[in-house]
């Protein structure tokens, strides 16, 4: 069973210009079919509360600060903090997660299936 972990997404540019961060090729773990975002969430609100039986992501907090908490099937927690967009959490399937919103934050999700009800597991 693989774990949750956080990914470096290679990131490009300079503070004069700007910075890029690219999700591609071999620093994703999954070929993406579908990617979405959620953003207008109240801070303090919580998002998520169910699993995936085959679905992979990465989620990227692109503005503001997300935590999230992982449980996987043996009971074990992990809280993850993302507030840069240069960092990815590695979702695999299985892994229970509670996503609480700080104030202006945006999740982009990469996911490696298109949307499937069948295959959520919900509280």
């Amino acid at each position: 069973m693989s774990l949750p972990y956080l990914l470096p997404l290679p990131t490009h540019g300079t503070a004069e210009s700007g910075w890029l961060t690219v999700a591609e090729g071999p620093n994703v773990p999954f070929t993406v079919r579908r990617a979405y975002w959620i953003f207008d969430v109240p801070a303090g609100q919580r998002r998520g509360r169910h699993t995936h039986l085959t679905l992979e992501q990465l989620l990227v907090a692109v503005s503001g600060e997300l935590r999230i908490t992982v449980e996987m099937p043996n009971a074990e927690r992990t809280i993850f903090v993302l507030s840069h967009p240069g960092q990815a959490l590695y979702m695999p399937p299985g892994s229970w997660r509670e996503i609480e919103f700080g104030a202006g934050a945006v999740l982009l999700s990469l996911a490696s299936q298109e949307y499937d009800e069948t295959d959520y597991v919900r509280g």
